[in-house]
């Protein structure tokens, strides 16, 4: 069936964020949440890990984007959108969608077709390591328009089948909160070291602490090459997309993973310098330049440092200290040794790992279930938007 197309920018109008000034303490910790990428959990937004002031909101370019908007990433994960479920304020790499004429253009229709378009607003992204798209790019892509009634019972027969995904999204969640609520009953709180565990650096219980290799993927390379994409945010691995790379054999050493290295990544928007997962397994992996591998003594157990620096409190120091160059962050391997980190007894951190490594178990039960109900959403939504799905 044909469909008309028209342009997005000629059914709705698009606004765009910004960041109030840090220095400014005004300005931050009020009652607008604030929202980033790293806020895109799901399709809807209801909470942000940080929030501005009205006085922040004034004063930057930001804008207060009402609840039921659509919201996308023109930055760093591309092909993302989002319903904001209550009113928030954005950062410049989002974009606020308004639907000019709600006759014409059902919202959650729209929803579902900026998702589906993934692929191809990471196809249009420009940038040597942060692919970000323009204005323009989002404007001028063509929505296939059928009938308002048509268009709902696309987004209705789409929605049911995303409710089973998010409900396996969510328990994901709930898995990486019991991740942290561990680690905060076993270590305490690190800024007020209840516990009185003996303090020192990552220095003090680091082993090798190397820079991945600066060389591009080759196309028929023979490693794994890890980037910054394949590091999550809640310190697990993502090996969807993978590139590969080959080594001169004098070069395996400095840059190839082994089992029970600990991952830095140091280079990233300020939001998310500092990703941080353990490699476990033994096939030869290579890592990037923007990677720090760390190895440890007999005094560090790397899940125990990678469980501190994905806490919220080791999240808030990597935030405070990364620097800005040219809209990239950066935290070095010598500031990265430097973090202050308590050390507590070696029994007490494998224990953590124990665990840790239990939580993942489950949760990779959980990762089945979501990878099947994935399958069956993409496939409806590979549907949707040619009349397959409606007739």
């Amino acid at each position: 069936m044909k469909w008309e197309m028209v342009k997005l920018g000629e059914l709705c109008t698009i606004f765009g964020g910004g960041t109030p000034d840090r220095a400014k303490p005004g300005y931050w910790g009020g009652s607008i949440p604030w929202v980033t990428v790293k806020d895109f959990k799901s399709n809807t937004i209801d909470s942000a890990q940080e929030s501005i002031t009205e006085l922040g909101l004034k004063n930057s370019a930001s804008n207060l984007v009402k609840a039921g908007t659509i919201i996308v990433p023109t930055r760093m994960a591309l092909g993302k959108a989002a319903v904001c479920t209550i009113d928030i304020a954005i950062n410049q790499d989002l974009k606020s969608i308004y639907i000019n004429n709600k006759n014409k253009l059902d919202r959650d229709y729209l929803l579902h077709f900026l998702i589906s378009n993934s692929s191809y607003f990471e196809s249009r992204g420009k940038g040597a390591t942060v692919k970000g798209i323009t204005l323009d790019v989002l404007r001028e892509i063509p929505i296939p328009l059928p009938p308002l009634a048509t268009q709902k019972r696309i987004a209705e027969i789409l929605d049911k089948a995303d409710a089973l995904r998010q409900k396996d999204q969510a328990l994901l969640r709930k898995y990486d909160e019991l991740a942290q609520a561990v680690f905060v009953d076993m270590f305490g709180d690190p800024v007020r070291n209840e516990k009185g565990w003996e303090v020192g650096s990552i220095r003090d219980i680091a082993l090798e602490v190397k820079y991945g290799t600066s060389s591009p993927a080759q196309k028929a390379g023979k490693f794994p090459y890890l980037r910054m994409n394949n590091l999550t945010y809640s310190g697990d691995w993502d090996f969807k997309d993978l590139k590969f790379i080959s080594l001169p054999e004098n070069e395996k050493e400095k840059y190839v993973l082994k089992n029970h290295d600990l991952v830095f990544n140091r280079t990233n928007s300020k939001e998310l310098v500092g990703k941080t997962a353990v490699y476990q397994g033994h096939e030869e992996m290579v890592i990037a330049g923007y990677l720090i591998r760390v190895r440890f003594t007999d005094k560090g157990n790397p899940f125990f440092v990678s469980g501190f620096l994905n806490s919220k409190f080791g999240k808030s120091i990597l935030l405070n200290m990364c620097k800005s160059i040219i809209g990239m962050a950066n935290i070095n391997a010598q500031e990265l040794q430097d973090i202050q980190i308590p050390i507590p007894p070696m029994s007490i951190q494998n224990e953590y790992e124990r665990r840790l490594k239990s939580i993942k178990m489950n949760k990779k039960v959980v990762e089945k279930s979501k990878n099947h109900s994935e399958s069956l959403f993409q496939a409806l939504l590979q549907k949707a938007f040619t009349g397959e799905l409606v007739p």
